[in-house]
């Protein structure tokens, strides 16, 4: 090897190392920048904004911080008193009832012949008093106004014998107390569409303006709305309402709610039953049932059976059928208002062998009335 080969290799080797030494440099150089980076703080996939502070202007003064209002609690009404309630079933029912008017009318003729006769029975027939009791009005009338003769007050006479057939000497009491210090039970029975649940809570405000402790059972969980209706009408009197959720065994919540009224040491518990069609079986076993069940813990006291006053005949077939499966002790009747047929009453009375002990006369919360059957034949006749 010459001379001027080895210088060139000992060049380019040079060449090499220096180069390499370079390149170390930099990278090293490079990481110790990195090494020198501060640390982030939070997520290094979002960057947070820092919140602007706003400085106070001079001379304004700092928001105040509003407390978000409490709810109001509901207001409690205060129902009217029974006295009260009777006045106004002699006003709702006076002049606006055809049946008092027509008989009248008919008895006030110069002459009652056969004709006008046939007419009074067709009238009391056609106001659903029934075939009975129609007989047995028109006779007495007769004797009567023949015995007399010219002597007798027609309305006189019609209002007597008019008493006589609705029978005041039914009791007609509510039995809203237990013994031995217990609570009275009432189970509210009737189908859909009576008004049996607007009746419970109209009940159970009669009861709150005679200063008696209620508890009421929400056990109609057939029916979506009959428990925030009941619970409705608990709240405006101050009335503790027990109810379970939708589809609940009906029973299950009957015996919450004595137990309740047993425990809270109320005068009476009212229970507004499931709705039921007088024609389905298993409806009708049920209803047996909620009886059985509650009266594991104190009795029932009262069964009332909620018919509506506009429906004839189809109400005392299902006046006929709930008494074969519970024993109704009373009935009340609905929207007698004067559209309705007064004869109801009477003819209810004699099928089941029960009394009416409450009307309702409307669509007002104090519109349930205790029946007294000379106010009401009072009202029919004007």
């Amino acid at each position: 090897m010459d001379m001027v080969t080895l210088i060139v290799i000992i060049a380019v080797a040079a060449v090499a190392i220096i180069g390499g030494g370079i390149a170390g440099l930099v990278t090293s150089t490079r990481r110790r920048k990195d090494r020198t980076l501060p640390t982030q703080t939070g997520t290094d996939v979002i960057t947070r904004p820092e919140a602007p502070t706003e400085e106070p202007i001079a001379g304004e003064a700092e928001p105040e911080t509003v407390e978000p209002a409490a709810p109001s609690a509901p207001t409690i009404e205060k129902p009217e008193s029974t006295a009260s309630r009777l006045v106004r079933l002699r006003q709702r029912l006076a002049g606006s009832n055809a049946l008092g008017r027509g008989l009248l009318n008919l008895l006030s003729t110069d002459r009652l012949d056969e004709d006008t006769w046939e007419s009074i029975e067709d009238l009391l027939l056609t106001a659903d008093i029934g075939v009975a009791p129609t007989q047995e009005l028109v006779e007495g009338l007769r004797t009567r106004l023949r015995v007399e003769g010219g002597k007798a007050d027609p309305k006189t006479a019609l209002r007597e014998e008019l008493i006589k057939l609705v029978d005041p000497t039914m009791d007609r009491r509510l039995q809203v107390s237990g013994a031995d210090g217990a609570p009275g039970v009432v189970l509210m029975v009737g189908v859909n569409g009576t008004g049996k649940t607007t009746t419970t809570g109209k009940l159970a405000r009669i009861l709150v303006s005679e200063d008696r402790k209620v508890v009421l059972g929400a056990a109609d969980t057939f029916r979506a709305a009959a428990a925030e209706q009941l619970t409705t009408w608990g709240e405006r009197v101050g009335v503790e309402v027990v109810r379970g959720p939708e589809g609940t065994d009906p029973a299950s919540v009957a015996f919450d709610s004595v137990k309740e009224g047993l425990d809270t040491g109320v005068d009476t518990v009212i229970v507004d039953t499931a709705g039921r069609l007088q024609n389905k079986a298993g409806l009708m076993d049920e209803l047996g049932k909620v009886k059985r069940v509650v009266e594991k813990q104190t009795p029932v006291t009262e069964v009332l059976l909620v018919l509506d006053a506009t429906t004839g005949q189809n109400g005392l077939i299902q006046a006929r059928v709930f008494s074969e499966a519970v024993a109704v002790t009373g009935i009340v009747l609905t929207k007698l208002d004067g559209s309705a047929k007064g004869g109801i009453v009477v003819a209810v009375q004699r099928e089941l062998g029960v009394p009416v002990k409450l009307v309702g006369l409307g669509e007002g919360p104090d519109d349930l009335t205790p029946f007294t059957p000379e106010a009401f034949v009072d009202a029919l006749l004007g």
